[in-house]
């Protein structure tokens, strides 16, 4: 048949099939539903011009999935491209390359890295002088170039800049460089792909969307396929989604019936030339609607014929599929967050500052400007023969002006580039000491905690919300068997000598399974009560463990060793069956009709009639099982809550006990099931599977009625008992969640496991306690439902007269101040919110997300359950946008990347799920317990240095630049330095590295253990402070330092003042001289000053100093006259003084009349 046109709606059929339209004001496509027998159509952007389609933006918030084509894709906004055309659905035919290639598609190579041999030079530079630093200096160095206002050279600027951004460079591309080697390793891993009706092996990055691959067992998925074959009957495959759900468990797909029967016969797949026809690419992990043309006939694909990009095939030899999607187009992709640029609190507040001090430089530049402009209309007329200036030069305007830009020179080491540098040596150092911390290596599997970026140290202090993955983090993700109660009695507790329960320590010794064959060696119970029971054939012990070896879903398998091996979909049926096995029942084997077990060293062969598979409405799962004499039983397993209600009435007195032992078992932080039978009429059991399969046959009302007869079989059930399984807790969970609540820092949690997992774990991490006020459950599946359950949580929260938003679209700046009041509120109590994926995918809408915020902020604990990693992400961003919060995202998995990038500093940790979490995140370790450490040690030390550093740098570097401001009122505002660069530069080098040898030299000498070693009499125990201020050593060490600091600088100056009296000190001199040889009854009564301002440059800011230099008597004679120069020198200078000391007495006495006259 000929396969339809780009656009062409689907033909009738009658399946359900997506409908997709357009809401209003938004370019957006929403996913949903049409009813049996319509047609499916898609809706272009009718409002848009062909120029505009191809120019346009479309963000797609509600599926995030049916977007614009545009070659390579970042997370979910993509642009449109001119070449390109919108896709709206996609149609691959199998085998067929010439008819794919038309619709350029994306080929299944990926790109993480972020630039090419030929971008990174321009790309790179860009983004670092995006700094606001980094543009500063570049503007000084240009000015510097210019000689007319440049005092400095130039080199002084460009070698510190160069060097900080080679040294960035460096780092970059180091850094883009693994990425280039990890995706190289991806793009090159080998795949067998059905070429030219043979099998080759081809590099992923060259396979093509609607190619045939082959997988076998334990191999990675290339690319998102729809399954036709497998080595097992009826199509069926195994799968691990570790990578994008984060679950270790087992799913179950099916390929269709009429493409399973290809198996693996090669020359009937390389004939194979179906059509699919399909949703475009999108990120929902869980959904997939398509249409299988083949054969003039058609079939409705979904989720369960689909295996994607990311999954290993466990369990099955091999099976074939066909490419759907490919490389960025595939949904493990479109999940992928994009790599952001991460950087400080500390850093956003430099940038500011820098600003601002850069304000504040023009400042005095202005100052010294105007300053110079006054001084030349004045003063410097005088000083144009001096200077040689030309008759043209003579704009006061002009010159300053031309000092303006000097200054901004000579002034600009008020924000040295050093700082930078200074702050990259420091954080550098404190990622070492991260590196070295021994309290975070984790010995067992010799990993030490790793600082993979040195940019963030500081932000570790600063966390205010934390978002953790579940399984792998805070869980060991291993179920353990630990108790079990069978006919109202508890197994697996410890008791002592006097019968009393006691916890289990070292010296009690577990049971010996070791004679027992196919036992699993981790497994351990200190109970020997129940194996007694076992031995003595106790007839309810048997059938509990029966039970629990016949109702699940395992697969088993035996390795090369010979060892049986479980492949489980649910790690708690695999602690269940482990249990069982290691107390003798082992389960060996099953076919689609059969489950063979060993019942206490004896075979027995189980017919199985029928699953009852378990569901989230159901919340329990049986079997229907015929033993070999005949007896048909109906075993299940289930939530209490529910289970109980299908007993018999006769078990009411067992039902009582049971649960007593239930609310125990939960008290403990145990998961448990609760266990029941039935025996069935061989006859009852005919009708009813008659009828079950009437109702698998049926077209209407299938699940309505299928449900109904299962509900139907299901009662009556006799009670055998409960079992109580622990999901392990990584060590040192509860502690460290503890210890960050007590640090006001919230914990959200992340998963993608089901509800009740994450609610057990919640409360054995005590997030949730059984004292908390209120726990909300969000649950709804549309935005409607959402929306008023988050307002009915809210009225319980706040009251019924809470100010709640009606779900209007508000401006951001209403909202925030919206936030901000419900920041205010008291809240009385401890709240939680539990919210499912699928409401979570609602409530992250524009309508409803505020009113999701507002309630999550509210609550202690918030855990999300069932969501994909890009919710993850949108959770995180949620925050970080609208609470101006400093956020984490710790995980171990692939589905955690997301979470990580998006997140202002992201943690992995080095767990069983592989190192994709590791590789994207900030920081790494391997256990969530020194995630407390990292926080609260690290990171409030890195804050506080860092702090210190700044307030001490700003400091030195205001105090070193004011002198050049001070020193231009003295030298003309004329941009000349009071310091030598060079010099001070010297200096600085001397002191700074000299100290620092000699403290460390000196360390070295007393705390060494060498020399402690060599002369351990001369280093006594001086004891604690009050004993060492009592050694005389002490206080002479003490008054040696001060006279060895203090005399030599004293010495230096009475000889220089003595020996090389500048002008001042001549003047002052010889001041003293004279008011010494004046008659006593002439001096005039002196009057201290209530405020003086006389600093080291007193002298220079007494009036009269400005007349000195308009007098030019301080200045040198051009032609000097034949008279001694030094005789007319003191003469003028005598007269200038006196003339200065009658204005300052006159000064003074007019002060000391203006004063008596107030009094």
């Amino acid at each position: 048949m000929a396969p339809p046109a780009m656009g062409q709606s689907f033909m009738s059929a009658n399946v359900k099939k997506p409908l997709f339209h357009k809401r209003s004001n938004q370019q957006e496509v929403i996913g949903g539903e049409i009813g049996v027998g319509e047609e499916l159509s898609y809706l272009l952007l009718v409002n848009f011009s062909p120029i505009h389609r191809a120019k346009c933006r479309i963000i797609n918030e509600a599926t995030r999935g049916y977007l614009l084509r545009s070659g390579e894709r970042s997370g979910v906004t993509m642009f449109c491209s001119e070449k390109k055309s919108l896709e709206v659905e996609r149609i691959v035919k199998a085998n067929d390359h010439e008819y794919n290639e038309k619709f350029q598609y994306a080929d299944n190579r990926i790109h993480t890295s972020k630039y090419s041999i030929l971008t990174f030079l321009p790309i790179n530079l860009f983004e670092q002088f995006q700094r606001v630093a980094n543009a500063y200096f570049l503007c000084l160095l240009i000015l510097q170039l210019i000689p007319e206002i440049s005092s400095l050279t130039w080199f002084t600027t460009i070698v510190p800049l160069v060097l900080v951004i080679t040294m960035t460079a460096v780092k970059d591309a180091t850094d883009d460089f693994f990425r280039h080697k990890s995706d190289n390793q991806v793009n090159n891993r080998q795949s067998e792909v059905l070429i030219d009706s043979k099998l080759q092996n081809e590099k992923w990055m060259n396979v093509k969307v609607g190619d045939i691959i082959k997988l076998e067992n334990n191999q990675f998925v290339a690319a998102d396929l729809l399954l036709l074959s497998s080595s097992e009957p009826h199509g069926l495959c195994y799968v691990e989604t570790a990578e994008l759900d984060g679950e270790t468990n087992l799913k179950v797909r099916q390929a269709l019936s009429v493409t399973s029967e290809l198996g693996a016969d090669i020359s009937r797949l390389a004939r194979f030339d179906g059509i699919v026809v399909c949703e475009a690419p999108n990120n929902k992990l869980d959904k997939f609607m398509g249409l299988l043309s083949w054969k003039d006939s058609k079939h409705s694909l979904n989720n369960e014929k689909i295996i994607l990009r990311g999954c290993i095939l466990r369990n099955t030899s091999w099976c074939f599929g066909m490419v759907i999607f490919a490389g960025p187009d595939t949904k493990l992709m479109q999940n992928s967050g994009k790599t952001k640029f991460k950087r400080t609190s500390i850093d956003r507040l430099m940038n500011t500052l820098v600003l601002w001090i850069f304000g504040f430089l023009i400042c005095l530049g202005i100052i010294l400007a105007i300053g110079n402009s006054i001084w030349e209309s004045q003063i410097g007329d005088q000083f144009r023969t001096f200077l040689f200036w030309n008759e043209g030069e003579k704009s006061s305007v002009f010159s300053g002006f031309l000092t303006f830009w000097s200054y901004i020179i000579i002034l600009n080491t008020v924000v040295p580039i050093s700082l930078y540098v200074s702050m990259e040596v420091i954080r550098l150092g404190h990622s070492y000491f991260i590196n070295w911390d021994r309290k975070m290596y984790y010995s067992q599997k010799a990993i030490p905690a790793e600082a993979r970026t040195t940019t963030l140290n500081e932000e570790l202090g600063q966390i205010e919300y934390i978002f953790s993955d579940k399984t792998g983090t805070l869980t060991q993700n291993i179920m353990t068997f630990k108790r079990c109660s069978i006919n109202g009695r508890i197994y697996g507790e410890v008791h002592d000598a006097l019968g009393q329960k006691t916890e289990v320590t070292q010296e009690k010794k577990p049971v010996d399974f070791s004679v027992k064959s196919q036992v699993g060696r981790e497994f351990q119970f200190f109970d020997h009560s129940l194996m007694e029971s076992i031995e003595l054939g106790d007839p309810k012990v048997h059938e509990f463990l029966r039970l629990l070896t016949l109702c699940h879903t395992v697969m088993s398998e035996e390795n090369s060793a010979g060892e049986l091996i479980y492949q489980v979909q649910s790690p708690d049926e695999g602690a269940l069956v482990t249990a069982a096995r290691n107390f003798g029942f082992i389960f060996k084997s099953r076919t689609p009709d059969t489950i063979t077990i060993e019942e206490l060293g004896t075979p027995v062969t189980y017919q199985l009639l029928a699953i009852l598979d378990f569901n989230n409405t159901r919340k329990r799962m049986s079997v229907i099982v015929q033993n070999p004499e005949g007896q048909i039983k109906l075993y299940s397993k289930g939530a209490d809550t529910i289970l109980f209600e299908k007993l018999h009435p006769s078990n009411e007195d067992l039902l009582s006990l049971t649960s007593d032992h239930l609310s125990e078992f939960a008290g403990e932080g145990l998961r448990t099931l609760a266990i029941a039978y039935r025996d069935l009429d061989d006859k009852y059991f005919k009708e009813w599977h008659k009828m079950l399969e009437d109702a698998n046959a049926a077209t209407e009302e299938r699940d309505e009625r299928i449900a109904g007869l299962y509900e139907e079989i299901e009662r009556d059930l006799m009670l055998l008992g409960a079992t109580a399984v622990e999901d392990k807790l990584q060590e040192g969970v509860i502690e460290t969640v503890t210890s960050l609540s007590l640090a006001n820092i919230k914990i959200w949690v992340l998963t993608g496991d089901k509800q009740e997992t994450a609610i057990n774990i919640g409360y054995a991490c005590n997030m949730l306690t059984d004292d908390m006020n209120d726990i909300f459950v969000i649950a709804g599946n549309t935005a409607v439902e959402v929306r008023e359950e988050l307002r009915k949580a809210k009225e319980n929260l706040f009251g019924q007269n809470s100010n709640f938003s009606n779900g209007h679209v508000v401006g951001e700046k209403k909202q925030q101040l919206e936030l901000d009041s419900v920041v205010e509120e008291t809240v009385t109590g401890d709240y939680a919110l539990i919210i499912n994926g699928h409401s979570l995918a609602h409530a992250l809408e524009s309508d409803v997300k505020n009113d999701l915020l507002e309630l999550a902020c509210m609550c202690k604990t918030v855990v999300c359950c069932r969501v994909t990693p890009l919710q993850k992400a949108q959770v995180v961003e949620l925050v970080k946008k609208y609470r101006n919060a400093v956020t984490l995202a710790i995980g171990d998995g692939a589905n955690d990347v997301s979470m990580i990038k998006s997140a202002h500093i992201g943690v992995g940790i080095s767990g069983q799920e592989g190192l994709q979490a590791v590789l994207a995140s900030d920081y790494s370790f391997a256990q969530f317990r020194y995630l407390q450490r990292l926080l609260l040690v690290h990171g409030r030390w890195s804050y506080f240095r860092m702090c210190k550093f700044l307030c001490y740098f700003f400091y030195k570097n205001f105090a070193f630049t004011l002198v050049h401001f001070w020193f231009g009122f003295f030298c003309g505002f004329s941009a000349q330095i009071a310091l030598d660069t060079s010099y001070w530069t010297f200096i600085n080098h001397v002191f700074i590295w000299g100290s620092i040898a000699i403290y460390f030299s000196i360390l070295f000498a007393m705390h060494s253990n060498g020399i402690f070693g060599i002369f351990p009499n001369q280093f006594p125990f001086v004891g604690n402070a009050r004993h060492s201020l009592t050694q005389k050593c002490i206080w002479l060490v003490i008054l040696l330092t001060t006279v060895a600091s203090v005399m030599p600088v004293v010495a230096f100056r009475f000889l220089k003042v003595d020996l090389y009296p500048t002008l001042s000190d001549q003047i002052r001199q010889r001041q003293k001289a004279q008011k010494k040889a004046r008659p006593l009854s002439s001096r005039r009564p002196r009057t201290r000053r209530s405020s003086s301002r006389r600093s080291g440059y007193a002298f220079a800011h007494q009036e009269g100093y400005g007349e000195l230099i308009t007098s030019g008597k301080n200045m040198r004679a051009k032609n000097p006259p034949p008279t001694s120069g030094l005789e007319k020198t003191h003469y003028n200078s005598t007269s200038w003084i006196e003339n200065l000391c009658k204005k300052t007495t006159d000064t003074v006495s007019s002060i000391s009349q203006d004063k008596t006259v107030k009094l």
